[in-house]
């Protein structure tokens, strides 16, 4: 215990900064995301389009991610964090700030969404999860947890900070505000604190050719199954299917919440402050389920994290009138929401190893997008044939649940610290 907790110990004093240029990177990817239902609104009465064609967007921009995944893991493999996320960040401020020329054509829209889509890619969570997992390994867990708070502290203070914009300087300013003010400072927490094993490796040839000793070209050894073996996976397929039913129907929930509470009465000011109590418990979460997995069966952690979220769904669709039950649906979702990339990330790390991690968790990411983008679109259609989101409440509390499910029948998680030995 004493040796491990000195190992744990000695990977947060090498690897803190990390996970906060990390957290940083999470929070940015996720600033326009947890924006998109503050727009509705004001881009409905502006442009007068319905709520399928304004849910396309975020639909187009994940599915353009979950195209270029697996090949950008690829690339982070062999370039590493650094050198594709300082300026994937540059670029995704450039491409936020590009909303606000938005002239009310579809075809522009559209455009814009494709473009940002392609630039997204350069900040995803395969970036710093690649970071964040290849700098810990006792630690893991909270590490990921608190790198993952990222999009936890963007889903807090977007809504209130998003509704001011909005309502004092028009929705044009808000896009402007958070791709230069939030990118801003994510871009200068990379710059100064994000490295990773690349350049980790980089470092120690150095020494390597200045010291007489030293290795000339150190090798970094890293256990983990190859392509072909995780391609037949049976355990990550099931995280796979768990993540992707689970994030579909979240995300889907997660973009029309803000017309899900305002159309059921809630004022706008009380509805955006209640998804910051969500944000706020998703905090919580990600710490919580960090110091859960480095200590008891991932499994059972995972599937107990994915499958509450059903109770979220079902309070939606039987106590909406009830404040209470909101804050209490909201705080177990942002609980569960807050971690359930975490559980993908760690999930994968533990199963797949380290030696294609980039591209295998690129691979899963871009099942994640995918459903990130399938879920709101899924929810706009519902809304605009059923006029009500009743039916896609419904799927989601039984999609949850099944998610749930996949997670606990994994089988136990190998030692990769054994086969590194």
């Amino acid at each position: 215990m004493g040796a491990r907790t000195a190992d744990t110990l000695e990977e947060w004093k090498r690897g803190w900064p990390i996970v906060v240029a990390a957290m940083a990177g999470f929070s940015f990817f996720s600033v326009l995301l947890s924006a998109t239902g503050l727009f509705i609104a004001p881009l409905e009465r502006e442009f007068g389009w319905d709520r399928a064609t304004l849910s396309m967007g975020p639909a187009i921009a994940t599915a353009v991610t979950a195209l270029l995944s697996p090949f950008y893991g690829a690339l982070i493999d062999r370039f590493g964090s650094r050198r594709l996320g300082l300026p994937g960040v540059a670029l995704t401020m450039g491409a936020t700030c590009m909303f606000a020329f938005a002239s009310g054509s579809k075809a522009q829209w559209v455009a814009m969404w494709l473009v940002f889509g392609l630039i997204l890619t350069g900040i995803k969570s395969t970036i710093w999860t690649t970071a964040v997992a290849g700098a810990f390994s006792k630690g893991r867990g909270l590490a990921l947890g608190l790198a993952v708070t990222g999009p936890a502290i963007a889903q807090t203070l977007v809504p209130p900070l998003g509704n001011f914009l909005i309502e004092s300087f028009g929705w044009r300013a808000a896009y402007v505000w958070f791709g230069l003010g939030w990118g801003g400072v994510t871009l200068v927490l990379c710059w100064l604190f994000l490295t990773d094993a690349h350049d980790r490796k980089a470092k120690a040839a150095k020494a390597g050719r200045e010291g007489a000793r030293a290795p000339a070209h150190p090798v970094v050894i890293l256990p983990g199954l190859t392509r072909h073996e995780a391609l037949r996976s049976v355990a990550l397929w099931q995280v796979a299917v768990s993540s992707f039913i689970v994030m579909m129907m979240t995300i889907g929930l997660a973009m029309h919440l803000f017309p899900i509470l305002t159309e059921a009465g809630v004022p706008r000011g009380q509805a955006a402050w209640l998804l910051s109590l969500g944000g706020i418990a998703g905090i919580v979460g990600k710490l919580v389920t960090g110091a859960l997995l480095d200590r008891f069966a991932p499994n059972w952690t995972g599937s107990l994290t994915m499958g509450v979220t059903a109770v979220t769904f079902a309070v939606l669709i039987w106590w909406l009138d009830s404040i209470p039950a909101l804050a209490f649906a909201l705080v177990v979702n942002g609980y569960a929401a807050g971690s359930k990339t975490q559980i993908t990330a760690f999930l994968t790390a533990g199963y797949a190893g380290m030696r294609n991690f980039g591209m295998i968790y690129g691979a899963m990411s871009a099942l994640v997008a995918l459903a990130s983008g399938l879920g709101p679109w899924i929810a706009g259609k519902v809304y605009d044939v059923a006029g009500n989101y009743e039916p896609f409440l419904w799927a989601g509390a039984i999609a949850c649940a099944l998610g749930g499910a996949l997670l606990l029948a994994l089988p136990p998680m190998p030692d990769r610290e054994a086969e590194r030995a």
